[in-house]
């Protein structure tokens, strides 16, 4: 598209028309390459184009073409969508195997013998870095609603979790769970 880019109130579906004959396999390239599903990467070039129409006005010329814009915004989408169906298959999974049972499989054992030690390991990382890995990973929140909840900046949240990350790695390494 040359010129600037219009206005919600100059919009028209030529432009858009134009607009995703232009991107449409580069944003559904980018979309499947992240979701891995061809079902869910048109969705979420579904998504991408549908915010497109609804706010034009978001794309700011002076931070980057219309083909980047639209790569980070595929990229972010195709992001949220993942960790929405994960959370979604976490919530309707349903249990299948009982920890507590008293007649245990190896399977019920070993996983039960990883989850002490995850728990082990968490204890000994710094209370930020734990707490910022918990909220993440297992209360699925995003680092960028962590950082909102903790008032951090979201670099700062980053580098907890990726700190937290080596730390617990290297524990599991020391105590010889993990090859080096």
């Amino acid at each position: 598209m040359s010129g600037l880019w219009p206005q919600k109130a100059e919009f028209s579906l030529q432009r858009f028309d134009d607009l995703y004959k232009q991107n449409a396999s580069y944003v559904y390239k980018i979309a499947l390459h992240i979701t891995r599903d061809p079902n869910e990467a048109e969705d979420v070039c579904h998504d991408v184009f549908l915010e497109v129409i609804q706010r034009p006005e978001q794309y700011d010329p002076r931070r980057g073409s219309i083909k980047a814009w639209l790569g980070v915004k595929t990229r972010s989408r195709a992001i949220d969508h993942i960790r929405k169906q994960k959370r979604q298959r976490q919530n309707n999974a349903p249990a299948t195997i009982d920890i507590g049972s008293k007649d245990p499989t190896a399977e019920t054992v070993l996983l039960k013998l990883d989850i002490e030690k995850l728990h082990e390991s968490l204890k000994q990382l710094p209370q930020t870095q734990r707490e910022a890995l918990t909220a993440t990973y297992f209360k699925s929140l995003r680092q960028k609603d962590w950082a909102k909840l903790t008032g951090r900046p979201l670099g700062t949240v980053k580098s907890w979790i990726r700190y937290g990350l080596k730390n617990a790695r290297k524990q599991f390494i020391q105590t010889g769970w993990l090859e080096p």
